[in-house]
């Protein structure tokens, strides 16, 4: 499979430049010229990508040459490109932050990084902070940059003037109110939350428009081998998945795999639903559950519909605001407390700060789940772990508990990386985690 197609990495210096918001307005901008966009997100993210299919009109995929895997980078993007007119993948962090960074992804695919930089306060600096962006890593192809909250005509032709040569600046975009979206304590606000996200986008599109941002990056050439044929390990279950604005973490890698496997996917809201749907299996996902504690507490035939589900037996997948979900009591930012599903004694408190950041894995015999962990609750529980994850950066271990077809841990897994451990778990089979000593592993 191979492809030619304009394409470039939307990165920044750091966090907090304004990346998120300028790939979506890119991703407007084009698609509002008529163009067919297809935009992908650097790591393990849940919320850039809700704004960011809302942007192109198109899903969003997670690339990661670690957790998703290298040849699964090439496919998506080569897979894309067979139709797209455009290609943008919005970095994470810095550009060279992280290992894989968002500058390895770049030179894994021959994509060129374009640094979106903050140039407030700043003017012939900026210079020498793009000089040193292009310059870092040489075998990293930078030959634009992108200026942002600009203060006037001036400072853009300032900084335009202190680009080094073979750096070119693609557009200067003004401060604008437009260029703005709320966050919270795990990132963007939920695309689904934004009742005006659309003309937000429009807005943020004709800011780069006037900015002179319209033009398209160079081509790249994208080649990748064929994914081999998913096995069918899960013919015939039914998972009945959590959605509504307290479980919304749903990598589409994810579900996709489920679907290819042979499972019948099927969604629920335990906020407004007073039952389950008729369901072999069920999943809880991550979410905001602390931010709607009451409403899940008061929907009391959602609740009985779930403890029955799982006093049968049948599986059951928590995953970080899942497992807060089935402890006894959550305990939320204001300190208020409020009764959750109890298949787990203890309780979760939400934190003043970030509890767990970084990249993990949970070995088992059936094979390796690559995944992440970033949640700010703690746990108290008596249960003793069934097996721990294993820490591949970041801070430590996350716990993993298995219990009467319960699994629960703040462990968010990447399901293609591992699709006979997640058959096994939605059927209900034991988890065997290996020893740390027998583990292995292959960057």
């Amino acid at each position: 499979m191979k492809a030619t197609v304009p394409a470039a990495m939307i990165t920044a210096p750091g966090s907090g430049q304004g990346k998120s918001m300028v790939t979506a307005a890119l991703a407007r901008l084009h698609r509002n010229a008529g163009r067919n966009v297809r935009v992908f997100k650097h790591g393990p993210d849940y919320l850039d990508p809700m704004v960011l299919e809302v942007a192109s009109g198109q899903p969003v995929y997670q690339l990661h040459p670690w957790m998703t895997g290298e040849e699964e980078c090439r496919w998506r993007l080569t897979e894309a490109a067979q139709d797209a007119d455009l290609i943008l993948v919005e970095g994470s962090m810095g550009l060279f932050d992280g290992d894989p960074s968002s500058a390895d992804l770049a030179k894994l695919m021959g994509i060129p990084a374009l640094p979106v930089i903050d140039a407030r306060g700043m003017a012939q600096t900026f210079g020498a902070v793009a000089l040193g962006l292009a310059t870092f890593d040489p075998e990293l192809p930078v030959y634009q940059v992108i200026a942002n909250r600009i203060g006037s005509p001036r400072h853009g032709d300032m900084l335009r003037e202190s680009l080094p040569e073979g750096v070119s600046l693609l557009g200067a975009i003004p401060r604008n109110d437009a260029m703005n979206i709320p966050d919270r304590h795990l990132g963007l606000v939920q695309a689904g939350e934004l009742d005006d996200l659309d003309q937000r986008l429009d807005a943020a599109a004709q800011v780069l428009a006037e900015a002179g941002l319209d033009g398209l990056p160079q081509e790249v050439t994208l080649t990748a081998e064929a994914p081999r044929p998913t096995p069918r390990l899960l013919e015939g279950i039914r998972i009945a998945i959590a959605k509504d604005a307290a479980f919304s973490f749903l990598y589409r890698g994810n579900l996709d795999l489920l679907s290819a496997m042979g499972a019948e996917l099927t969604y629920f809201s335990p906020l407004t639903d007073s039952d389950l749907p008729e369901a072999d299996a069920l999943w809880l996902p991550g979410g905001y559950p602390e931010l709607h504690g009451a409403t899940l507490a008061a929907n009391t035939p959602m609740l009985e519909a779930v403890r029955r589900h799982h006093a049968s037996g049948k599986p059951m997948l928590a995953e970080c605001g899942g497992l807060m979900a089935c402890t006894e009591t959550l305990v939320d930012k204001n300190g208020d407390s409020h009764a959750m599903l109890g298949l787990m004694p203890g309780r979760v408190e939400m934190a003043g700060k970030l509890q767990a950041l970084g990249l993990q894995s949970l070995f088992a015999e059936q094979s390796e789940l690559r995944g992440h962990t970033y949640h700010h609750s703690r746990l108290e529980t008596g249960w003793v772990p069934t097996a721990r994850t294993r820490k591949i950066a970041g801070t430590e271990a996350e716990p993993v508990f298995c219990h009467n077809g319960l699994v629960a841990s703040y462990f968010h897994g990447y399901f293609p990386s591992a699709p006979e451990l997640v058959a096994a778990i939605f059927r209900g089979e034991a988890i065997t985690p290996i020893p740390s000593s027998k583990e292995t592993h292959h960057a």
